[in-house]
């Protein structure tokens, strides 16, 4: 058997054990098997094995013991940060107070195609594009590209989109949210976005696109959004609506949205 890393087969054994501890298969505080087990068992490479682990415990959901073992000890840091789909635009402020943000870049161009027809936006019409990573507990877990029309993106400067959210921004300079429109799918990570959210190229992300618009109906940002899905979730509370033989699943009216707060997960993680 080589004695080389096989990165393929190391994040196989990663996922796989990952899924099991996330799932709650294997409690916190379980003992995994050793090296040598779980190499004879999967047919691996110990080194292939140790990187696994490493991946791991790197995620603080092992933690390595020499002389004792790898132990079991649950997701660490704060829970993943949850998006309420009922609460959109209210808890994006919430949610932006609550977490830090890195800015990576800050510029005007000119609007492509499908920026200028989802924001309605004259001929010529310029924007201003931002990318920004935001962290919680200095970890990051969205990539965020805006383009927010000139006009509006004017009313603020680089130092502000780089300490405040932006929808504060907007309501500072006159601007009201009122309305937007989203889509939410999956894609995978490219290697800027990996590298900018502590990924290995390829793995899976949150997809999301929004457009915002004021009480007029003109669009006033566009968002693009990937998200750890270890990071980050949508929640959306239903009640059950509808006469006999036609009732349906129906979102329940908003919930007040409070900032999140770092608290210690349970050992079963939740799932944008």
């Amino acid at each position: 058997m080589t004695s080389a890393i096989e990165p393929q087969k190391a994040r196989r054994l990663y996922l796989l054990l990952r899924d099991q501890i996330t799932s709650g298969r294997l409690p916190s505080g379980a003992r995994l098997p050793g090296e040598p087990v779980l190499a004879a068992e999967h047919g691996l490479a110990r080194v292939t094995v140790r990187r696994a682990l490493d991946l791991l415990a790197s995620e603080g959901l092992v933690r390595r013991r020499p002389g004792s073992g790898t132990f079991v000890q649950g997701p660490a840091g704060a829970r993943p940060v949850i998006g309420d789909l009922p609460n959109l635009l209210s808890g994006l402020i919430a949610m932006g107070r609550a977490t830090g943000v890195r800015l990576l870049s800050f510029e005007y161009v000119a609007a492509p195609a499908i920026i200028a027809e989802a924001l309605l936006l004259e001929p010529g019409e310029r924007v201003q594009r931002s990318v920004r990573v935001r962290l919680i507990d200095g970890q990051p877990f969205s990539y965020l590209t805006t383009h927010v029309p000139e006009r509006v993106g004017l009313s603020y400067s680089e130092a502000d989109l780089a300490a405040t959210p932006l929808l504060s921004l907007m309501e500072r300079s006159g601007v009201t949210a009122d309305r937007a429109t989203q889509a939410i799918g999956a894609t995978l990570a490219g290697p800027e976005v990996a590298q900018a959210l502590d990924l290995e190229v390829g793995s899976a992300l949150i997809d999301l696109t929004r457009v915002v618009f004021d009480r007029s109906g003109r669009g006033v940002e566009h968002l693009h959004a990937l998200y750890r899905p270890d990071r980050y979730a949508f929640q959306m509370d239903l009640v059950r609506t509808g006469d006999a033989g036609e009732r349906r699943w129906t979102p329940a009216v908003p919930r007040p949205v409070k900032p999140e707060s770092p608290r210690r997960p349970a050992a079963r993680r939740p799932a944008p």
